[in-house]
């Protein structure tokens, strides 16, 4: 019998010849083969935009259920408070200031970068990456999306079929969350000027040839994602090839609205619009992770599949709640494009059922930065084409044992001269290149509401040159001195 042996009812069968049992006996992958590896990240969703995170009335069942049987990273970070910086560590294991993506709709994943799914299909992997991109343009033909095929912009051509992937199904940058196609009512926040409603919005998803995807494009757009996702996997496992696959939701970036079942859940609450359009799209998106999930336990494959979850980066708008800007911290300072806390901090889970058996909370600071050198631990994967610094670390070495203190601090860079550092309990922040340096206990001031810096004069010393070293670092590395 192959190593993967899928889940099938077998009722009638089992009625005829007088056997109780639903299903048959299910041969699962073996836990000694290499795991398959998911990648998903959401939207603009806040530290607080979660079920399991107290959101008064947000249902996140799915991700409740992670929080439950898996890891929860208590202080996980994104390494940008923008999309397209934080993506570009997912995949590199860098920070984004090495190879000049610097903001979101800026730079490009160069093809000197090593990327993690170049890694995992050189080491046998069948590799995926389905819905948001926004790590290069996908086009030079025509006009598509932020910065696809507008005249100059050639240079931006990053797509995934150049950086390691068999398979894909992406958009260059947002779309609305419901009927991503179609440019929705301007209440949904980023409706394009000048069109009607209803009108073609102006980005598309493309496939693994680079070619334009027109069917199976309306409803909620998770779902719509997920919909490729599936059918890669089933591949995957009838092949018996281990996987790797990204699964970037739009969810909940503007423009923000959902339908039908998802509306409905959170009438008679007392409600806004805006919060039932809101808590719709993430709960649309929770759904399509549980059901993964239930794929993964049908295809026998569930218990040796890593599952990491994330958000890009935190809530955006001004935290006024007067639209469909919803999010919620729970009371970090600051949201998207700041890199106070609740810019970077997002909610973050693992799931590894053959090797994480039970619950855990991690209170070390994790970062998008360790998916890769953890990867290359949990595979052995020393390669020669790694040639350059990485700025993550292992999760593995927090996972496994009761250590707290992380051995490498977080970088954290941002425009007009923005930047951080998290070294375990401090976090040393500058608003901007001619503003003062600021010392924060966030262990025990996890709100950012008291500077410290003035009484720790030690710490803040060896914080900023470490900051200041690292900065140089990335410096050198961005004019092309690591390739």
């Amino acid at each position: 019998m192959n190593k993967y042996t899928r889940k099938v009812g077998y009722s009638v069968l089992m009625a005829v010849m007088g056997v109780s049992t639903v299903h048959a006996e299910v041969e699962t992958q073996a836990e000694n083969e290499k795991p398959n590896i998911i990648l998903i990240m959401t939207d603009d969703q806040g530290w607080g935009d979660t079920g399991y995170n107290g959101h008064e009335y947000l249902k996140t069942p799915s991700l409740d259920q992670m929080a439950e049987e898996g890891i929860l990273f208590n202080r996980f970070y994104a390494s940008s408070p923008v999309s397209s910086p934080t993506r570009a560590s997912c995949l590199t294991g860098r920070h984004p200031y090495r190879y000049g993506i610097y903001y979101a709709n800026r730079g490009y994943l160069k093809k000197e970068e090593y990327t993690l799914a170049e890694l995992l299909k050189d080491n046998g992997y069948r590799t995926g990456h389905f819905g948001k991109w926004h790590l290069g343009t996908l086009t030079k033909s025509i006009r598509d999306a932020n910065r696809g095929g507008k005249e100059g912009n050639d240079y931006l051509y990053s797509p995934p079929w150049e950086n390691g992937y068999d398979d894909c199904f992406v958009t260059e940058s947002k779309v609305p969350t419901w009927d991503p196609m179609k440019n929705p009512d301007p209440s949904a926040l980023e409706s394009k000027k000048g069109k009607a409603i209803g009108e073609f919005y102006g980005t598309h998803y493309w496939d693994i040839e680079g070619n334009i995807v027109k069917d199976n494009l309306e409803g909620d757009d998770s779902r719509v994602i997920m919909d490729r996702v599936i059918p890669f996997i089933d591949q995957s496992v009838d092949e018996r090839q281990p996987f790797f696959s990204v699964i970037w939701f739009h969810a909940s970036h503007t423009p923000v609205l959902t339908g039908g079942k998802y509306l409905d859940m959170y009438e008679g609450k007392g409600l806004s619009d805006d919060q039932k359009h809101f808590y719709g799209t993430l709960t649309a998106m929770d759904e399509q992770v549980g059901r993964l999930r239930e794929k993964l336990s049908e295809l026998g494959v569930d218990k040796n599949t890593i599952i990491y979850f994330c958000s890009d980066n935190g809530p955006a708008g001004n935290g006024d709640m007067s639209n469909r800007w919803q999010g919620t911290t729970s009371g970090l300072k600051g949201r998207k494009k700041s890199l106070h806390e609740g810019g970077v901090r997002v909610p973050g889970l693992m799931v590894w059922p053959a090797r994480i058996k039970e619950r855990k909370v991690i209170n070390t600071p994790m970062s998008t930065l360790d998916y890769y050198p953890t990867i290359c631990d949990i595979l052995n994967i020393k390669s020669s084409k790694i040639i350059y610094p990485l700025d993550g670390v292992s999760m593995m070495d927090y996972i496994d044992s009761s250590g707290e203190d992380r051995e490498k601090p977080i970088g954290f860079q941002s425009i007009r001269g923005e930047v951080a550092w998290m070294d375990n309990e401090y976090k040393l922040y500058r608003y901007r290149q001619d503003s003062k340096y600021e010392l924060f206990d966030i262990v025990a001031d996890p709100n950012e509401s008291i500077d410290i810096i003035k009484t720790n004069p030690k710490i803040a010393k060896r914080m900023i040159k470490a900051l200041e070293k690292w900065q140089k670092s990335c410096i050198k590395s961005d004019l092309g001195h690591d390739y």
